[in-house]
């Protein structure tokens, strides 16, 4: 077939359409993000303060506190702890604009899908963050104080810098955050046929070494908060293959009675059309 221009010209207006709608959405989440940031920059001191909190319920009532060794960390401290803020109150906006972009391309069923997806995201995600803040971190901590005392005659006393705690924190609610987004990935690839139920129940051996090993990975190196990860992430394992269990089963009954349907109008079924415009 020969070469043809014309296809070329009319094909490059969606293109760019696509692109301008992408970039629109781009600047919307930057713009959340950014106003995020400066509302929690104004709150920084009480994010911080909300933050320290479990250390300050490890120490013994009056003794703890946060020091820093280079003049300016405090304010980058202040800094990432605003920006980590905001990005987790403009996520739902940023969550929007991503669904607003992809959502005009898929079909009704694709939606209906993908729905659920969206709405466990931000639940496991914080159901990871909130087991990391209100049982892993205290109970790490006391761990790690629970070092100090006397060595050698001199006192071991625990002086935990601003930045490095706040590192650690991050790390504690992110680990546990994006781990607990595990059985929306196993959902995901299940719903997608890359995976099957039976497969991910015949390697469930190697799932938890896997898990064990994960846990160790993006937690600090203490038994407490391995286990404390491991245990939570093998029962969503198992809860992954109840789903799917239910869910092949629903798709099962669907399936015979689309066939039913067809056999009985004696026609193949006919997709929705995808022509749908894009909501701003």
């Amino acid at each position: 077939m020969p070469f043809q221009i014309k296809d070329i010209d009319e094909s490059r207006a969606p293109l760019l359409d696509h692109l301008i709608e992408l970039r629109t959405r781009l600047v919307r989440s930057v713009i959340a993000l950014v106003v995020g940031f400066c509302v929690c920059l104004y709150f920084a001191d009480p994010i911080l303060g909300f933050l320290v909190q479990p250390l300050k319920d490890a120490f013994p009532k009056g003794e703890g506190q946060l020091i820093f060794t280079e003049l300016p960390e405090v304010f980058f401290v202040e800094l990432k702890v605003a920006l980590f803020a905001g990005f987790m109150v403009s996520f739902p906006i940023i969550a929007n604009q991503l669904w607003a972009f992809v959502a005009p391309g898929l079909y009704a069923r694709e939606k209906k899908a993908f729905l659920p997806f969206l709405i466990a995201t931000p639940v496991l995600f914080l159901g990871g963050a909130a087991l990391a803040y209100y049982v892993v971190m205290p109970t790490a901590f006391l761990f790690f104080l629970g070092y100090g005392g006397e060595t050698g005659g001199l006192a071991v006393t625990a002086l935990p810098s601003a930045g490095r705690y706040l590192s650690l924190v991050m790390q504690f609610i992110l680990a546990f955050g994006v781990t607990f987004l595990l059985p929306v990935l196993l959902m995901l690839l299940h719903r997608a046929g890359i995976v099957t139920r039976a497969q991910l129940a015949s390697a469930r051996r190697y799932v938890i070494v896997g898990v064990v090993a994960l846990a160790a990975i993006v937690t600090p190196p203490d038994p407490g908060s391995q286990v404390i990860l491991a245990v939570p992430l093998l029962l969503l394992f198992e809860g992954s293959l109840l789903l799917m269990r239910l869910q092949e089963r629903t798709m099962g009954r669907k399936g015979t009675a689309d066939a039913g349907d067809d056999a009985a109008s004696g026609g193949a079924p006919v997709e929705a059309d995808r022509g749908e415009s894009r909501a701003d």
